[in-house]
């Protein structure tokens, strides 16, 4: 028996506009997998926290945290415990900032990937406190990188599926080796890097589906970037 902690600290609901998932259907799988809790993080928006605070309180046992994932000018950066979205498009280093006056947490979402990945250099040398060396839609030689980049650094590598859709909820994860309580014992363990990557990377052919998938995505909203969906998920 295995008695880590394992949450999935990246997931698109419905509030984001590139993905249709509720919440509920969020809950399902994650227990379904057998983790403890997901971190929501929709792109640009933070409309879905007041969904997920009742959904913890539905939930005993398990640990649904509050995040977004944020549009910098270098690349996407993941931000778990802030009650406010910061504005996209600023450069990287002042969103960290704006991050941890927040009280928040700040992690490079999967930055060796070409598209929305911040790049070597910044991963390199940006503030934050963890990377994402886990994606659940990036290659395992990608994913391999950003894990040793991770370590090189000595913060903690996080893992997160990246999902969309139902099926990839729970396929990479992020676990803790020791119990968590509460979501502010998580963000503690991610500052002092208690927490380590796992789960399953995507193979050749799953990539170029996913990325044909985005892609249409991107075609069909004009090529804008993403942000908040106007209406609430249960309107589909």
């Amino acid at each position: 028996m295995n008695d880590l902690m394992r949450f999935d600290l990246h997931v698109h609901s419905g509030y984001s506009v590139d993905s249709r998932l509720t919440l509920e259907e969020i809950v399902e799988q994650v227990t379904y997998r057998g983790l403890q809790g997901f971190a929501l993080t929709d792109h640009n928006t933070v409309a879905g926290h007041a969904e997920l605070a009742r959904l913890n309180e539905r939930y005993r046992g398990y640990w649904f945290v509050p995040g977004v994932e944020v549009s910098t000018a270098e690349g996407h950066l993941l931000a778990y415990g802030i009650a406010e979205a910061p504005p996209p498009g600023r450069p990287l280093a002042e969103t960290v900032e704006r991050v941890h006056a927040l009280g928040g947490v700040a992690v490079l979402a999967h930055p060796l990937r070409w598209v929305h990945g911040s790049g070597r250099r910044a991963a390199q040398t940006a503030p934050v406190d963890a990377i994402e060396g886990r994606n659940g839609k990036n290659s395992e030689i990608s994913n391999r990188r950003a894990e040793l980049l991770a370590a090189r650094r000595a913060v903690a590598s996080t893992g997160g599926s990246d999902a969309h859709e139902r099926a990839f909820v729970g396929r990479a994860f992020t676990e803790f080796p020791d119990p968590i309580s509460s979501a502010s014992d998580l963000l503690e363990q991610l500052r002092h890097a208690r927490a380590t990557s796992g789960g399953e990377s995507l193979a050749g052919a799953g990539r170029v589906r996913a990325a044909l998938r985005n892609g249409l995505l991107r075609a069909s909203r004009g090529f804008r970037p993403v942000g908040p969906r106007a209406a609430h998920p249960d309107h589909f």
